[in-house]
């Protein structure tokens, strides 16, 4: 089969704010940009990484350490790693069109220029596709938090719509990119509230976030102030905590894995008639539970359970546990199992 013209090119993904300031700039002036117009004259930087880096952190100082080296990255790879000839996907939110076009300059700096972009490279645009061309999963990739992105899983649907040709048609129930895509997101969320939870509530902090948690569940829960070891909330469904079960709560902060002995130090602690609970953002070793399965009072919640039981009762949080663990509700496609 002989290749077409684009095979194997490069396809890199941008995007900028969602004003028109960025379509007026792009589509308008032939060209690609991005912002830091703070950094000055990029082609001045020694052609490493490290220089690009520490001019980000001499202009940004108060700018999050743990992002440094990701957002300072995107100048450099604007100006050393792409390459004239290398093609460009750009999705539009004022269109809703993916406009595909290809480098034609090296980078210039323009101080003067419009709408914050002072760093840019000279573009033909050569296609506008409308979104609904495109696969569920490239779509989502083009949809990078990143303003400049290499486009990676999806490169060779964007290189085969420049030429014309339009990806394999599958109906949209069949689209294994959108099982992947809702997975992704689901994935993404979870491992934001795990990070949140392990950051910001280590320790006693995150026995309150729990003792929350069973009370939007619907339980009467009190922190035990560790005056009782292995045991850090008592829960129980009536007002005064006199009418059984009694539920006693371990909370352990730490990412790392629950063994058979911590989970046996909770249920020595069960008096006949009371249950156990323990909950950790980790995970639990096998032998813990073996332990589980063994007793009827225990019961055992690991990182992704606990994540799911927020989602489930987030609703129902008051606004300091909200402002703690900040989530928007949106909807992501459904994947029905095949009949």
């Amino acid at each position: 089969m002989t290749k077409t013209l684009n095979a194997e090119v490069p396809v890199w993904g941008i995007h900028a704010g969602r004003t028109g300031d960025a379509d007026l700039l792009f589509l308008k002036q032939d060209c690609i940009a991005i912002g830091w117009n703070a950094m000055g004259d990029l082609s001045k930087l020694t052609a490493e990484r490290e220089a690009f880096k520490q001019r980000y952190i001499q202009t940004y100082p108060n700018a999050k350490k743990g992002g440094i080296a990701t957002v300072s990255g995107v100048p450099y790879r604007f100006l050393h790693e792409m390459k004239i000839g290398d093609l460009i996907a750009y999705p539009s939110k004022q269109d809703k069109h993916i406009h595909i076009g290809r480098v034609e300059g090296e980078y210039r700096y323009d101080p003067s220029g419009e709408a914050g972009y002072p760093h840019r490279r000279k573009v033909k645009w050569l296609r506008r596709i409308p979104r609904l061309d495109f696969s569920q999963g490239a779509l989502y990739e083009i949809g990078s938090a990143l303003s400049l992105f290499l486009v990676k899983n999806y490169a060779d649907e964007f290189r085969a719509a420049l030429d014309g040709r339009r990806a394999s048609v599958v109906k949209v129930d069949q689209d294994a990119s959108v099982a992947a895509v809702t997975e992704d997101i689901e994935d993404t969320t979870r491992d934001f509230v795990l990070k949140r939870l392990a950051q910001d509530l280590k320790g006693l902090p995150l026995e309150g976030f729990v003792a929350h948690l069973l009370q939007c569940m619907g339980y009467h829960a009190r922190l035990t102030r560790k005056n009782e070891p292995s045991v850090d909330i008592i829960a129980h469904k009536d007002h005064l905590g006199i009418e059984p079960p009694i539920i006693k709560v371990q909370v352990k902060s730490s990412p790392g894995t629950a063994t058979d002995k911590d989970v046996s130090a909770l249920y020595g602690k069960l008096s006949a008639g009371e249950y156990g609970l323990f909950v950790t953002l980790g995970t639990f070793s096998p032998s813990s539970r073996t332990f589980e399965q063994s007793k009827s009072n225990l019961r055992l919640i690991d990182g992704d359970e606990l994540v799911e039981l927020i989602f489930a009762h987030y609703e129902e949080f008051d606004s300091r546990h909200k402002g703690l663990l900040p989530l928007q509700r949106i909807y992501v496609p459904q994947v029905l199992e095949a009949d």
